[in-house]
């Protein structure tokens, strides 16, 4: 049974929020900002956030950087996960990840066809984990960033959450290179 346990104390994670659009800017980036607000309503705080171009190169140079930033927990990106071909997110960001999260893309897709039948089928929402750090590939439109964020992303960055969430294991996410540098001492 899903839970919240409230004797556990919230713990708030450091998200960056990434905007890969050729046309937004800061003042009309409304799926950046229903992140930003959300997760902030939540008790997260914002620990950065840029828009870039739908280009590869830019994509995956932001979300790697702030994968090796400590202060960085999480990584939340929107748009650039259709099939035209200027759509690039998953193309820059999988590569980077050591582990996929498949689950992600499939309950992402439950909730969205929910909402918008079948035209879910046009997202190639993905996520995994790179550097220790959670990232988060989403559409770009305010409503998925709404249905991710509030059908995933608010249970499982929870500490509370129950029976199990992605906080309490982030201690243990870069394990095996901590496991590979005591093997080759």
């Amino acid at each position: 049974m899903v839970a919240s346990d409230k004797t556990r104390a919230f713990i708030p994670l450091a998200i960056a929020v990434l905007t890969v659009s050729d046309t937004r800017s800061a003042e009309d980036d409304r799926s950046g900002d229903t992140l930003v607000t959300r997760l902030q309503d939540a008790g997260h705080a914002l620990a950065a956030r840029a828009i870039v171009p739908d280009e590869v190169a830019a994509i995956r140079g932001q979300v790697e950087a702030w994968s090796r930033d400590p202060a960085v927990d999480v990584v939340i990106t929107t748009g650039g996960t259709g099939f035209t071909g200027r759509d690039v997110t998953p193309e820059a960001i999988e590569p980077l990840f050591e582990k996929r999260m498949d689950g992600f893309s499939a309950v992402f897709h439950r909730i969205s066809y929910d909402k918008i039948g079948t035209s879910t089928l046009q997202s190639r929402a993905t996520a995994g984990v790179a550097n220790a750090t959670y990232i988060f590939v989403l559409p770009g439109s305010p409503g998925a960033c709404r249905d991710a964020w509030d059908g995933i992303l608010a249970a499982q960055l929870d500490y509370r959450h129950r029976p199990c969430n992605f906080v309490e294991i982030m201690p243990r996410l870069d394990e095996h290179l901590r496991r590979g540098a005591s093997i080759s001492v």
